[in-house]
This record gives structure tokens, C-alpha cells and sequence, in this order.
């Protein structure tokens, strides 16, 4: 059984607006990494639609873009994308595949089949996720920002407080910290 890791950009006041953050080579590097060493993607119809509507234009070549990030996006296109979505049922992007069964079914067999792990990016879906106890890891970039707007994280809540044990914390030549929690059982 592979990993389920949260993974997101967020500013020091909790915003995980994308266009909140710093989005250069380091932190784009950061995020290619992350998805090379999973197996799959997994999103909620939101980012999904989100992501949909742009990288695959770059990976084509339709956008113009520089070397690394036509690089991720070439990448993102053949990496396996799972969609937890209750609205929608066709995902015609490139390996892209709906998750039909109810959320806690759907994304532990996704765990099951996946012993590389599942890197999740999406806010909504991950206060979700984190309800039922499914993930495993956090990987976030604190961004040296305060937003003062957009959506935050766990915005929703959650029923009680998560205790997590740091994996490791590193600073970025950016401002970027990149922090790895592992979930304390």
C-alpha cells in the first residue's frame, strides 16, 4: 500500500490561492520532484478542471513556456490523474480517471494499487481526506507571503486537531521552506 501525501503551496496566513506563492524554477522543481517519486495524482473537480484547462496545452507545445516547466507539464500529462468528483464523470485528459466509488472506498483502493504513493493537491479534497483519516503525509510550501485573501487551508475544519511529527524542514533560496510532516499515530 503506497502513501496518500498532501501536498500545497500556502502563504503564512493559510491562503492556498496558486497565484498566492512564488512560482519559479526552485519551487517548480520542488513540486516535479514530489511527482516523480509518487504514482499517482489525485484531485478534487476543481483543481482538476483548474489544472485541465492549462498543462496540457504546454505539454503540447500550444503555450509557450520555459524548458522546466514544459518539462512538468510533459510530465504531469503521463502521470496517472485520479479525480474524486460527485459532478462530474468524464475526464478526457491523458490518464486521467474518475474515482466512482463513495470517497473513503475510491481513494483507499487508489492507496491500495498505488506502492508508490498518491500525491493530492487540492484544499477542499484534502480537509475531506483528512476526515477519514486516509492521509498519510503533508509536504508544504510555506511561502514568505501573507495573502490577505482567497481560500485558506482547512478552511472547513476539521472534527479534532492533527498531531504530526517533522520529517524535515528546509529552507529554499526563494523564502520557501519546505516542510514534510508524517502523521503521528
Amino acid at each position: 500500500m503506497g502513501l496518500l501525501t498532501f501536498s500545497i503551496n500556502v502563504t503564512l496566513d493559510g491562503c492556498i490561492d496558486h497565484e498566492a506563492g512564488i512560482a519559479d524554477d526552485e519551487t517548480h522543481a520542488f513540486f516535479t520532484r514530489l511527482m516523480d517519486e509518487s504514482g499517482a495524482m489525485l484531485w478534487g473537480r476543481i483543481t482538476y478542471e483548474m489544472m485541465e484547462s492549462y498543462w496540457p496545452a504546454v505539454a503540447r507545445g500550444d503555450v509557450e513556456a520555459p524548458t522546466a516547466i514544459r518539462e512538468w507539464a510533459v510530465k504531469l500529462d503521463a502521470k496517472p490523474k485520479y479525480v474524486a468528483s460527485s459532478t462530474r464523470t468524464a475526464f478526457p485528459w491523458t490518464n486521467s480517471h474518475h474515482i466512482a466509488d463513495d470517497l473513503r472506498t475510491g481513494v483507499q483502493k487508489l492507496k491500495d494499487a498505488t506502492p508508490a504513493g498518491v500525491l493530492l493537491g487540492s484544499g477542499k479534497l484534502a480537509t475531506e481526506l483528512d476526515r477519514l483519516d486516509l492521509i498519510d503525509e503533508y509536504q508544504f510550501l510555506a511561502h514568505p507571503r501573507i495573502a490577505g485573501h482567497g481560500p485558506t487551508l482547512y478552511r472547513d475544519g476539521l472534527p479534532s486537531a492533527r498531531r504530526l511529527e517533522l520529517v524535515s524542514a528546509k529552507p529554499l533560496r526563494n523564502g520557501v521552506v519546505a516542510m514534510h510532516y508524517r502523521r503521528a499515530r
